[in-house]
Parts: structure tokens; C-alpha cells; sequence
């Protein structure tokens, strides 16, 4: 997470004022990046698993009870087809199942508390991307890594999309943070990740590609539900991210792989519209 856009956004959403909790994979290193940033804490686990997205979840419903904004952060690109330990293709695991898990798994938190946000990093890249739904983990046919990662990128605004939709109050955006300059290019090889090396000379600080993360995650001005950001301004997205039959069938897909999780706490999202219903009247009533 160091020097990353991550960190740069935590830093500045922490200084804000706001009580930022961190999940990183390494303890030591997400610790410590708490320490430097001043969080009130931190969760540890693989965002690639989908098991420990559950965990890390349920640890964070009892720990914390209360969730104002989600950020959606984690994301890699892989040059060659890798597989996590759970048997998923890892971009698709990392960049798409993570976040639909992990904001379905904190949705009964999010659902009660007003004017609660899901904020989702895509990228420009995902104009050049198309949902392989009868293949999303590239089992048939060759891998393209550009493939996979702008599939990823565009299922995050589908999902973005599809997420405010479904409504229940609940805010939700995706955004391109721009060209930052990270580690991302240490997980590429080759002409790719050469590539890569030559483009972080000419890219933004991470601090810069925080700046519309942190724009959505704070600011008190009226933006259209389940938008797409550039620059802290609405942007238009390619013709496939704007496919609502698209978004729809994506979350079918997504939820498929959702019930092969082991078993959590966390209700079904129907319970948790019945659930936010019921607290909304009782409170009226009362």
C-alpha cells in the first residue's frame, strides 16, 4: 500500500477528519501505513480470496457497526493467467468479485445510514472492454491480459451502476483516477510491463489520482447516482458501460459465484431491504 493511490487517499479522507479503517494484505505494512496516517484501524486480509473478503467483512460488522463509505481500491493487472488459491482467474477475482463481495457483505451496514456511499475505481480502459459472460476467467481460448484487466474495469461501472439501481438510498460511483504513477507495473513483464514503466514517468502522483476519490467519499454536492468520474467531473462512459441489460446480467453472474463462498452471517440482499423498511417505520411511527 505504500506510496500507492490508496494510501494517498486514506491519508487525505484522515486529515478530512474522517475515521478511516484500512484492510491490506500484509500486516506489518498496513499497520503501519495506520500509524502514518493517523486510522482508527486496520482489518488484514487477501482481497483475492473471496473467503477472506467474507472475513474481513464480518470482522469489520463487529468491530466497527457503523459504515458512511466504501472504497473499492484493490486492482492489478496479471500478463499471465494466474489463478488464486480458491481456483478463480486472479483479475477477475481481484479487480470484479472482490468488491461485489465485499459491498454486499458491509450492505446491511450501509443501508441504514444515511446518505451512505460506494465509491469504485474502473478506468479509461474499460472502453476498450466487453463482458465475457459465457467465459469471464479465460478458461476456453488463449489469455490477453489487456483483456482481462479492461473486462474488469468495465464490469466495475456496471456494477457502480447497477448498485444505485437497486436503490434503498444507497450513493454509488465509479471513477477513473487517472495515470498514477504506482508499483502497478512490478506485477508485469516484458514489453507490457516496460510499457507500463515508461508511462509512470509521464503519470500523476498517487496524491493527484486520490483527488476524485476523495472528492466523492466527501463532498455535499448533488451528483447523478451511479455516475462516472473523471477529474471530480461526471464523464461519459463507453456504450457498454452504459448497457443496463448488461449490469443486470453481471450481477446475475456475479451473485452465482457469491453462493459458492462458505457460508457468512451477512442476510441476503432482499433481507436487508425488509430489514432498512422495517427501521424506517418504526421510526416514523415512534
Amino acid at each position: 500500500m505504500s506510496g500507492t493511490e490508496g494510501k494517498a487517499t486514506a491519508r487525505a479522507l484522515a486529515t478530512q477528519g474522517h475515521e478511516v479503517v484500512l484492510v491490506g494484505r500484509n500486516p506489518a505494512k498496513t499497520e503501519e501505513v495506520a500509524r502514518q496516517i493517523g486510522a482508527r484501524g486496520v482489518l488484514v486480509g487477501d482481497l483475492s480470496e473471496l473467503r477472506e473478503v467474507r472475513r474481513v467483512a464480518d470482522e469489520f460488522r463487529d468491530r466497527y457497526g457503523r459504515l458512511d463509505v466504501l472504497i473499492n481500491n484493490a486492482g492489478a493487472m496479471f500478463q499471465e493467467r494466474r489463478e488464486t488459491a480458491e481456483g478463480l482467474e486472479m483479475t477477475w477475482a481481484l479487480n470484479h468479485l472482490s468488491p461485489f463481495v465485499l459491498t454486499h457483505e458491509l450492505m446491511s451496514l450501509l443501508l441504514v445510514t444515511p446518505q451512505a456511499r460506494v465509491i469504485t475505481l474502473s478506468s479509461m480502459m474499460h472502453g476498450m472492454g466487453r463482458i465475457r459472460f459465457d467465459d469471464p476467467e479465460f478458461r476456453r481460448g488463449g489469455y490477453n491480459g489487456w483483456a482481462a484487466y479492461a473486462q474488469s474495469k468495465l464490469a466495475n461501472i456496471l456494477f457502480a451502476r447497477e448498485l444505485a439501481r437497486r436503490g434503498g438510498g444507497l450513493h454509488s460511483y465509479a471513477l477513473h483516477p487517472g495515470v498514477v504513477a504506482t508499483s502497478f507495473s512490478s506485477t508485469l513483464a516484458g514489453p507490457i510491463g516496460q510499457t507500463y514503466k515508461v508511462v509512470d514517468r509521464f503519470s500523476v502522483t498517487p496524491e493527484v489520482g486520490a483527488q476524485t476519490s476523495v472528492y466523492l467519499a466527501s463532498t455535499t454536492d448533488p451528483l447523478p447516482n451511479g455516475g462516472y468520474f473523471v477529474s471530480s467531473k461526471p464523464a461519459p462512459a463507453s456504450a457498454r458501460a452504459l448497457d443496463d441489460g448488461a449490469a443486470a446480467r453481471l450481477w446475475a453472474l456475479s451473485d452465482k459465484y457469491l453462493a459458492n463462498i462458505p457460508a457468512s452471517s451477512s442476510p441476503t440482499w432482499p433481507e436487508i431491504l425488509r430489514e432498512v423498511h422495517d427501521l424506517t417505520h418504526d421510526t416514523e411511527c415512534g
